[in-house]
């Protein structure tokens, strides 16, 4: 065992957890994601529209997993989404009980000003890192999710 896992096992500071670093980094960008939020979407809607554009029509239950949200959570975006004229249902053909969800005109119209903003957002979250760092956390954050 090295000496720093030692420390971490033995000695519990705040500061060296797992659970609050990735808080305050998720407040920092969460921040920076206001600094520049594209029609006033909240990161769940912009993440919902996000995989609708990369997916295209898809059900409620389908968007919700593309897009890491419950069933709760997913119906309340599309609900939000639809008030907002970005998305549109429509029943499915296969089975009439299912809705199909789709970007509206007017979604499809915002896809590019959020592809945009949100590679802003991700440049300014990982600034304080070097290239070879951003990298580095992307891969081991991949492998936490």
């Amino acid at each position: 065992m090295t000496e720093t896992e030692t420390t971490i096992e033995e000695t519990y500071q705040l500061d060296q957890q797992v659970g609050f670093l990735l808080r305050l980094a998720n407040q920092r960008h969460a921040a920076i994601f206001q600094d520049h939020a594209v029609g006033d979407l909240t990161r769940t809607q912009f993440a919902a529209i996000a995989r609708l554009a990369e997916h295209g029509r898809c059900s409620q239950n389908q968007l919700g997993r593309y897009a890491a949200m419950d069933i709760a959570t997913i119906k309340g975006v599309v609900d939000r989404l639809k008030q907002k004229g970005l998305v549109g249902t429509e029943p499915s053909q296969d089975d009439k009980r299912r809705s199909l969800i789709s970007l509206t005109p007017k979604g499809e119209a915002l896809v590019e000003d959020l592809h945009r903003a949100g590679r802003e957002i991700s440049r300014a979250t990982l600034a304080p890192l070097t290239p070879a760092e951003q990298r580095s956390l992307l891969k081991l954050l991949g492998k936490l999710a």
